[in-house]
Formats: structure tokens, C-alpha cells, sequence
């Protein structure tokens, strides 16, 4: 019964960490992302309702992420743990998910901040669009997406720290080595994968 959330910058490794947690702990990966493509390619009534406002090129409000995300942690594979990536990112957010899992009689176990020092992960975004020939993507276009991100989590980075539910991680490094640190830093906080969570993920 592992509920966990996981915020980084782009570029510092969510992704590869995400699939790691989930595998370890035998818990649903659930990513805004992939539950607006799920809805959308499913034409489900709320997916209609985003495709409309993505094409208009608008942020999803607030109420309509978190419909999704509430219709998406009742189901089966959720029950007794999740991971979320992408979900909160405004305070609205951070406040509702609390009320949807105390009604629940649950809440989040930690947040996982991965930190990584700005310049070598924009060197490091950089060089990978120059090897896949991605070449709108400007060392600015890089930095804009890490400025935006620092300026959207660091109110929700200063909530769960206020709550003693913050596990820093420095994100740069070989992965197995960041795979560690997650580790010690959950453990440090009484949470363990135990061998039925890896059996079953």
C-alpha cells in the first residue's frame, strides 16, 4: 500500500525512475499525460472535452485534470498504491488530492523530488536533441521549460516539505546509482518494497 509522487525538471530522469518505482513496488505508473492520450484516443466524454481545449492550445483546468485523475485512481490497479507523475501541479490540486484521499482514508506516503543542477541538464537535453536532429530545441527553448517547471512546483515542493513528506534525490548519475538513492530515501522513511510488491510487479 505504497502511494507515492515523483516531481523533477525535464531531463533529470522521472521517466526512467517512474518505471523503476513501479516495478519495485508493484504499483500503477499514473501520468496526467498518459491519461489525457488514454481519454482522448478512447473519445471517453471528458477526453472530448480535452481534445477541445489542448487544439485550442489551453492548459486543462484544474477541474477537469482532476475528474481524470479521480476517475483513474478508483480503478482496480490503483487500490493499493499508485504512483503519480504530473499530478498535482497547482496548489487547487494539492488540496483536492488530499480531500480525495482522506475520503478514501489514505494519503501520499512521500514525494519523490529529484534534483539536478540546471546547466548539466540542459547540456545533457541539448545534446539529445542534437543526436535525434531536434534542432528547434534551442539551449532557450531548454531553459524556458526549466524556468516554467521551477516556477510551477516550488509552492507545491514547499507544501510537502512543510509536511515532512519530502525525499530529495539528487537525479544526475548513473541510473542504478539514483535507483539507490530513491531507495535509502524512502527507506529512511519506513518504506520498503516488500517481496510480495516486487512479486508482483
Amino acid at each position: 500500500m505504497t502511494r507515492l509522487l515523483i516531481v523533477g525538471p525535464p531531463g533529470a530522469g522521472k521517466g526512467t525512475q517512474s518505471a523503476r518505482l513501479t516495478e519495485t513496488f508493484g504499483i500503477p505508473d499514473i501520468s496526467t499525460g498518459d491519461i489525457f492520450r488514454a481519454n482522448i484516443r478512447e473519445q471517453t466524454p471528458l477526453g472530448v472535452q480535452v481534445k477541445a481545449i489542448v487544439d485550442a492550445g489551453d492548459y486543462v483546468p484544474d477541474t477537469l485534470t482532476n475528474a481524470l485523475v479521480s476517475s483513474r485512481l478508483d480503478e482496480e490497479d490503483a487500490r493499493d498504491g499508485f504512483l503519480l507523475d504530473g499530478y498535482p501541479r497547482t496548489l487547487e490540486q494539492v488540496a483536492y488530492l488530499e480531500q480525495l484521499l482522506a475520503g478514501k482514508g489514505q494519503a501520499l506516503d512521500a514525494v519523490i523530488q529529484l534534483v539536478a543542477d540546471q546547466d548539466e541538464v540542459v547540456a545533457r537535453l541539448r545534446k539529445r536533441a542534437i543526436e535525434q536532429g531536434r534542432a528547434d530545441d534551442t539551449e532557450e527553448a531548454i531553459r524556458h521549460r526549466q524556468e516554467v517547471y521551477a516556477r510551477e512546483t516550488s509552492p507545491l515542493i514547499a507544501v510537502y516539505r512543510d509536511r515532512g513528506l519530502l525525499v530529495e534525490v539528487d537525479g544526475l548519475g548513473d541510473i542504478d546509482e539514483v535507483s539507490d538513492r530513491i531507495a535509502e530515501g524512502l527507506a529512511a522513511r519506513g518504506i520498503f518494497a516488500t517481496q510480495d510488491d516486487a512479486a508482483a510487479g
